[in-house]
Order: C-alpha cells, then structure tokens, then sequence
C-alpha cells in the first residue's frame, strides 16, 4: 500500500496478526490494534503499534478513529476444539464480529475478512461439522451480502494452515507447532487417525504477502492464500523422525481442503516458502528431547468396579489408546476390592486404603506415597487428575514435592452447588493446579473462584497431554462422532 493509512487489526496480538502488524508498521502505517488476548500474547508487541485491549463487540467504544481499513482477524481460531467452546465461538464469532460489522458500516472503510477454509473441505461438508466452520462460513456469506448490497470496499481471504514463527502451542496449538513440541519433549508424534488427511500448509510470511496485497487491490470473495501442495497430516509427522502414535477419529477433522488461489495470483500473489524446508531446519538446529515412555499417572478417586460418567469416559478413552499404558492410583473404597495391585491390558490400578468408603479421605496421603513410588520407576508423559476431588490432592501433594505439572478436568463436576468448606478445598486444589478443563460454563465459574488464568504450561508434558485431554473431553461430553 503506497499511501500512508491508518489501519485496524482486531487479533493483532495473535499469531498471524502480529506478523501482520508488524509488515503495516514497517511499512509506514498507523496500525491499531484490537486484541482480548483470549489467545494473543502480550510478547507478540511490536514496536510502534498501539493496542487497545477489549472485545471486538466493543470496537465502536475502543476505535474512535478514522479508520481506513479494517483487518478482521480477531475470532476464535481452532476447529476441533470449537466443539467443546460452542458459547465461546459464539460469543467471538458471532457477537464480535456483529459489532466489527456494524463499525465497518458506519465508517465505509474497506473491510478483508479472515474466512476459513474449512468452509471448503470435503466439497463443502465440514462447514456444518464444527461451531468454529459454520460460524466463520456464515459470516463470509453475511460480509459478502453487506458488501454488495451497501457498495462498501470488501475482500474475503481464506487461510490454509498457517505455520511459522511465532505459532501457538497448546490448546490452541497450530499442527506445525504441536509437532515441534513433542519432538523437543521426546514424546512421541500423535496424529489423528486415519492419518491420510491432507492439509495446504501456508507460511506465514506468505500470508501477510497476500493479506497485504489483498488490501491494497482485492474487491469481492474468494482469495485462497494456500500453498497448493497438498502433504498428509502423517507425512508432516514423519518429517520430525522417531516415533509416530495414531490417535482415535475425532469431531472435526475433514480429510481435504478444496484450494483456489485464482484470484489471489491475479493480484501477483504466490507462496514462496516450503513447510518441508522449514521444518528440515527445525530438526537440523533443534535437539530431540530424552525419549519419554508412552505411559500417563492417573489419579482418581474411585475406579473399576465403582465407577461414574468420568470413570466410564476415561476407560472408554484407555480402551481406545492401546498404545498408552495408564497407572490408575485409587482408592480400596470397597471390600471388594481390596487387592494392592489389578492388571488390566494397559491399565495398572494401584489401591491404597483399607476397603471402606472412608478410603477416599485418606487418598491425598496414601495416593501421594505410592505415586511417588510409581514416579521413580516411570517416565511419565504427565499427570492427570480426572476430577479436582480427593484424588486430585494426591496429584497436588505429587506437584508440590516433586514438581510434576498437573492437568485437572472438571469431569460431571457441577461446582456451582457445594458447600463454603469443599469451596475452600477446590480453590486450593485448583490453584495448584497446571491445566484445568473443563465446559467452558464450569471453567467461567472456575475463573471467578480462584481469581487466575487455568492454562499454565506444563512444560514437557502440554503437546501430549492436550491430545489426550480432547479425547476425554470429546467423550465425556458425548461430542458427535466420537
């Protein structure tokens, strides 16, 4: 863009915003940043740039400015994931972005919406197969249609899995960046099965290009910025080297995206960089972490025979990752069940307790002991609390001592109804915690409860521990297709 502009970028604190703010400001611009930091990161900076923290539904409140164009990148970003967000999608995808909208009609600036390519995959199947699909595809339809019919300056690009500097890892990881991970972890590469889906892997260099050029001279929809060799997700995870771990179907996961960059190399667009390349590179100058064993310390309060929607959901999901060993310490909690140690295929359930119901109580003390036992013969990929209950402590005790990260998800919890005491006993378990998951309303409770962020790094541990955790999730919650 050759004159100087002042230019709005909602999720500019995010990953592919960030590179792009920084291109704009280079290149002379005033740029202003929209960002909730839901997932932008406050080290995405850039010099030069103004940020404005809030809401996108209240950019008209936070963007006085005349503004001469509008970047719309700030929505909720992650496919699989959406389908245990379906009110954080909507509160982003549709109320936000209602409000950016509304802004971009008042000024009758020139909008470039970030569309989605899942809108195209499967020849248009999975745009209903996700709340993050259908949302996104029906707001291109709605920016298309105010387009056309105010006669406002529009363009609507669609990304195809973008990599580079600077990804996110985690739940929100991008597939490039949770490789790398569990490659710089020594754990080994999980892959959603069947593993053949293919992906157009997009640098983000080539992105910003695009984007750029776009809102320069794009008019209309249809701007595919992807690069069009196409690789198998197990093809990439190959790429890495060592040990590749297929994981069960899940939600979500389309096989193919459909790609036309016609329009967008009408405009002298093409991608120059190769995710092969890249990541050759990252494997030549980064050091594989220490091989770790395929094997997860559980803690649960009770388990086989007494169980309940947790326990059930986690042997459903143990039952569908052969692969993984899992060390289960519980409580005795019946006389029935009194024997120390139980094999079964890859489970490993270690009672402690003395066959009574009040077994559960002595858990926080005699679980820790013989996890701490169980952590000197083993390698743990990570620790795992199903429930924050008595078991849970075991894991906080095991943390405290020996600093393991825990994950905690909040299972069939309904923590809105439990008494001041067991209120007391929760926020100290959870805020103890590493990781807590669960429905994003028990997660908002969670949040007013102990006042902090649920998602610390767990090191090692996250990239494999957040595969894992989707699957539970996916199965407890009785998300389609699990």
């Amino acid at each position: 863009m050759s004159q100087k502009k002042t230019i709005l970028v909602t999720g500019g604190a995010g990953f592919i915003g960030s590179h792009l703010c920084r291109r704009l400001e280079k290149d002379g611009h005033r740029v202003i940043s929209l960002d909730n930091y839901f997932a932008g990161r406050r080290e995405n900076h850039v010099s030069g740039v103004e940020y404005r923290e809030g809401h996108t539904k209240d950019v008209e409140a936070l963007v006085p400015e005349k503004i001469d164009i509008i970047f719309h990148l700030g929505e909720y970003a992650r496919v699989e994931q959406s389908v245990l967000e379906k009110e954080v999608v909507h509160n982003l995808n549709v109320i936000g972005t209602r409000s950016v909208l509304d802004f971009w009609k008042k000024r009758g600036c020139k909008l470039v919406y970030a569309g989605s390519s899942t809108k195209f995959g499967d020849d248009g199947k999975a745009r209903e197969t996700t709340p993050y699909a259908s949302t996104k595809a029906r707001n291109t339809e709605i920016v298309k249609e105010i387009g056309d019919v105010k006669r406002l300056p529009y363009a609507i690009t669609y990304f195809y899995n973008v990599y580079g500097p600077g990804e996110r890892s985690g739940i929100y990881g991008t597939v490039i960046e949770i490789f790398k991970q569990m490659y710089l972890s020594g754990s080994p590469i999980t892959v959603v099965k069947p593993g053949t889906q293919t992906r157009n892997f997009t640098h983000v260099d080539d992105i910003v290009d695009g984007l750029i050029l776009v809102g320069e001279r794009g008019q209309g929809d249809e701007y595919g910025l992807g690069n069009e060799k196409m690789y198998s997700i197990l093809e990439i995870a190959k790429m890495f080297g060592g040990e590749v771990m297929l994981l069960p179907e899940r939600t979500g996961n389309r096989m193919m995206s459909g790609l036309d960059t016609k329009k967008s190399r009408g405009l002298g667009w093409s991608p120059q960089r190769s995710v092969e390349e890249y990541i050759r590179e990252f494997v030549a100058t980064s050091a594989r972490g220490d091989k770790k064993e395929k094997r997860v310390l559980v803690f649960s309060t009770t388990f086989l025979p007494i169980t309940g929607p947790a326990e059930e959901a986690l042997i459903e999901l143990i039952n569908k990752m052969p692969e993984v060993k899992f060390d289960i310490v519980t409580s005795c909690f019946s006389p029935y069940t009194k024997n120390p140690v139980e094999q079964k295929n890859n489970i490993t359930i270690h009672r402690v307790g003395f066959g009574h119901k009040t077994d559960k109580y002595l858990l926080p003390f005699l679980g820790y002991r013989r996890a701490k036992k169980l952590h000197a013969e083993h390698k743990y990929l990570f620790t795992w609390s199903i429930m924050a209950s008595y078991a849970a402590l075991a894991g906080v005790f095991l943390k405290r001592r020996l600093k393991l990260p825990l994950l905690i998800t909040l299972a069939d919890h309904d923590i809105t109804e439990i008494s001041p005491f067991f209120i007391t006993i929760l926020k100290a378990i959870l805020s103890d915690a590493d990781q807590v998951y669960g429905e994003s309303r028990q997660e908002e409770h969670v949040k007013k409860l102990i006042g902090k962020n649920l998602r610390k790094s767990m090191g090692e541990g996250d990239a494999f521990a957040n595969q894992i955790r989707f699957l539970y999730s996916s199965i407890l919650y009785h998300t389609p297709g699990k």
